[in-house]
């Protein structure tokens, strides 16, 4: 009796780490492109208007906090593509909580680096759609519709990079846990 509750609770384990597995390579794929996305469309967001007679450009080099941005993305695109390298190879081994640990820290590093970008972009961002009035600064997505939209869609998605990357922090830190092999 004891001898099939075993079986099934080691089958189980094994269907769980498997589902953990699986969701792990989705998700790591998903975050690889959309800030791949996000990178691409921010490195190549550019607009040239007139105003009042002159000629003016919009670029995300013109901005600290979009070029942090865009590397930012740069990053974490290219170690997510090797975390999933690297998750594949340690799949054929065999599983071992401490491995996963690490993972969970590359995780937990990979989102606070991409949040930092978000958060950067986000607030050159509103200051580019409103303004401040306290200082002084207009609003320029009035007159950069076409950058100021590309620049909001590369942030959307790198913001679902974020989330994405949540998730896969929870799921390393859970297997972690679980996994003492």
């Amino acid at each position: 009796m004891e001898n099939v509750e075993a079986k099934h609770i080691h089958n189980s384990t094994l269907k769980t780490h498997k589902l953990s597995f699986m969701a792990q390579i989705c998700l790591r794929l998903l975050a690889t492109v959309a800030t791949l996305a996000a990178a691409w469309i921010i490195l190549t967001s550019k607009q040239t208007v007139a105003v009042f007679g002159m000629v003016v450009d919009a670029r995300y080099s013109y901005s600290p906090a979009f070029k942090f941005f865009a590397y930012a993305n740069v990053i974490v695109c290219a170690v997510s593509a090797l975390s999933l390298l690297l998750l594949l190879v340690i799949s054929y081994k065999s599983l071992v909580g401490m491995k996963f640990f690490y993972f969970f820290l590359h995780d937990l590093m990979v989102v606070t680096l991409l949040m930092a970008g978000c958060a950067a972009a986000t607030a050159i961002g509103y200051v580019g759609q409103h303004g401040n009035s306290h200082t002084g600064w207009m609003p320029i997505c009035d007159n950069f519709g076409k950058f100021c939209r590309k620049v909001a869609i590369s942030v959307a998605l790198s913001y679902f990079g974020v989330m994405v990357y949540l998730l896969l922090t929870i799921i390393s830190a859970v297997n972690s846990r679980w996994i003492q092999v």
